[in-house]
């Protein structure tokens, strides 16, 4: 049995300036790359495998958010002849999950927001505070969504006004357990 590394299949992108707090946690096998910078603020918690795509635009993730295994922030746009230039702002307190895909486009996503599994954001969305983007939902480009709007996977829309707090201390309780099995190695990306 060979003992030999498995080598990404991914091609290297340029490296970008990046500007993290000192308590962020991000493992050696994430990915960032692009020419804008990556701003990742306190207590933030990247996953092994997440992607950080700037060469469209700045991404910045706010404080005490987690990026889980394999979400993409800053991708291309699917639609790339109506996309419009800018990066991906991420507020604090937000949740992306396993698979999950915000395109690049001057797209914000509101504190507290969790943006479920295999769910996409298109260019230029808009997602207002304490928003719930349902499992393999689709947000089209340019949407804006009010705060406290769960999109299902089916398109609809509902508002949710159950408290905001017991979700953040959820999120925070997450960080704190997770950031444990990490392994941080930050001055791989600097």
């Amino acid at each position: 049995m060979s003992t030999a590394k498995r080598q990404s299949t991914v091609p290297a992108g340029p490296k970008p300036p990046v500007n993290f707090s000192s308590t962020v946690t991000i493992p050696k096998d994430a990915v960032l790359q692009g020419t804008h910078s990556i701003t990742i603020q306190s207590e933030t918690l990247i996953h092994p495998r997440a992607r950080l795509d700037s060469n469209l635009g700045s991404i910045l993730v706010g404080r005490r958010s987690i990026v889980q295994e394999r979400a993409q922030i800053g991708v291309e746009p699917q639609n790339i002849d109506a996309a419009v230039p800018g990066g991906v702002s991420l507020g604090d307190y937000v949740v992306v999950e396993v698979n999950a895909v915000i395109e690049a486009g001057g797209t914000e996503i509101g504190d507290g927001s969790v943006v479920q599994v295999g769910s996409r954001i298109g260019s230029g969305a808009k997602i207002g505070k304490d928003c719930t983007i349902a499992a393999r939902a689709t947000v089209a480009p340019g949407t804006v969504l009010p705060d406290q709007t769960v999109v299902l996977s089916n398109g609809q829309q509902r508002a949710d006004k159950r408290l905001a707090d017991a979700r953040k201390l959820s999120t925070l309780k997450q960080i704190n357990v997770v950031r444990k099995m990490i392994r941080n190695d930050q001055d791989k990306f600097k």
